[in-house]
């Protein structure tokens, strides 16, 4: 079994080499192990970084360089130079447990389901906390976990690479994000994960990252989130919590209002239709308040 890691990394010189400590460490598993590596436009000692670590030739590694076009954008470029059975995205501020793909190995062993995109695993922090809840069920989607099962955390995704090879991240008028759950839901009409309660990874959250700058990455991509809770609500809705119904018909709103966009019958579920008309207005305000 050959897995791919993917890296995109701006100007973290000073964090990948936990990530590459930690590939080396799980190359003693039965694995090969390929570190395709995107350089989104970093001005510091990335590239010199990584120039030493290929010379000395303990895992394969790739290093790549574009000019700074963002995380989505950098991962886009490098699924298609991927070569492994199965594909890890890997920010450089996260890295691998010590018997991480050990792990994967076995699951992926045991796995003969086809229709299944993804393996699912745990994220812990580095006080090695669950960074969400357990597992209710084996097998599901990602729209099903989130918004039918109540989990709130993140997942560490392990993706089979022919299906993988399949999609991108739709980035919408030149923007440079979109939640990486909106591909994660296109993947979800057709096939599922596979979840297994174990930790793969260790995440530690930069003051500068996406989920410290949540309200930004609003206000400067809003047509992608736009279309990401446009196609949440063009869903039926049916087995939704009524807190995740609300949180989407709540961001449709303020997203609505950011993009000037409105478009009231795509919503397919009368619930959140009449969430909607009750909460336009105040959710308006709210949105040019915030704004």
């Amino acid at each position: 079994m050959k897995i791919s890691v993917l890296t995109p990394t701006y100007n973290r010189e000073n964090l990948l080499k936990n990530l590459y400590n930690s590939l080396i460490e799980n190359s003693k598993y039965d694995v090969d192990i390929e570190w395709l590596i995107m350089d989104d436009g970093s001005t510091d000692n990335t590239k010199e970084l990584i120039q030493n670590y290929i010379k000395e030739g303990a895992i394969e590694i790739k290093y790549f360089y574009q000019k700074n076009q963002g995380k989505m954008k950098a991962i886009n470029s490098l699924v298609p130079k991927a070569s492994g059975d199965l594909i890890i995205e890997c920010d450089s501020d996260d890295y691998f447990t010590s018997n991480a793909f050990e792990i994967i190995n076995k699951e992926y062993s045991k796995n003969t389901d086809k229709d299944i995109y993804a393996l699912c695993f745990l994220k812990i922090d580095q006080n090695g906390k669950n960074m969400g809840q357990t597992f209710k069920n084996e097998k599901t989607t990602m729209f099903d976990l989130y918004f039918k099962e109540e989990e709130n955390g993140e997942k560490a995704l392990v993706f089979y690479t022919d299906i993988r090879k399949k999609y991108k991240y739709k980035l919408e008028k030149n923007e440079r994000f979109v939640t990486e759950a909106r591909m994660y839901h296109e993947m979800d009409l057709k096939y599922k994960i596979l979840c297994i309660n174990e930790p793969i990874m260790i995440c530690e959250y930069q003051n500068e990252g996406y989920s410290k700058n949540i309200s930004k990455e609003f206000k400067e991509n809003p047509f992608g989130y736009y279309e990401y809770f446009k196609e949440i609500l063009e869903r039926n809705m049916e087995g939704v919590k009524f807190n995740k119904k609300l949180y989407a018909v709540k961001h449709y709103i303020l997203f609505s209002y950011l993009t000037k966009q409105y478009d009231f019958k795509c919503i397919k579920s009368f619930e959140c239709k009449f969430l909607y008309i009750i909460l336009f207005i105040p959710g308006i305000v709210k949105s040019k308040i915030w704004r």
